[in-house]
């Protein structure tokens, strides 16, 4: 047998029934608008009035040249307006670590650190480039690696 339904219950009932579906409906609606985006990290370069978008990856190092940087990549080079520091700044979040003041280096195509004469190091990249490393920025080569095992030689002098 059914109870009668108040006055106060017959408006209770349907607010709550279209407040759970408008709940419910914004709920289904939150996963589909909160889709991570694609990430694709690129570095924009202006070249010859156009953009180039680059992968960062694909760069070994950023080497200064006056007014300009010398974008090296495996590929081929291009050379860009502006400053060394600026570019380091921008570049440091993609891996790039500063080794020399004209110099920063893409850490995963580092292959191999060598000694040289007067605290003075060379570090060689995948492919065979060579750049020196010199004693002012020879600190930040311990970004190159999180674990460094028997690393003693190269940071106490």
């Amino acid at each position: 047998m059914l109870k009668p339904l108040s006055d106060e219950g017959i408006h209770e009932v349907p607010s709550l029934t279209i407040g759970r579906r408008a709940q419910e409906r914004k709920e289904n609606l939150v996963p589909q608008l909160s889709a991570p985006a694609v990430s694709h990290s690129k570095i924009a370069i202006a070249i010859d009035g156009k953009v180039l978008l680059i992968d960062p990856a694909d760069v070994i190092s950023v080497e200064a040249e006056g007014n300009y940087v010398l974008i090296v990549r495996s590929s081929r080079s291009h050379l860009v307006r502006g400053s060394i520091s600026t570019v380091a700044e921008k570049l440091l979040s993609y891996g790039f670590v500063r080794i020399h003041r004209r110099v920063l280096v893409n850490a995963s195509w580092v292959e191999g650190i060598h000694p040289r004469s007067r605290g003075e190091y060379l570090l060689c990249t995948r492919g065979g480039k060579e750049y020196p490393v010199s004693k002012t920025y020879k600190s930040n080569l311990r970004s190159l690696a999180q674990l460094w095992i028997g690393s003693d030689v190269l940071f106490t002098k």
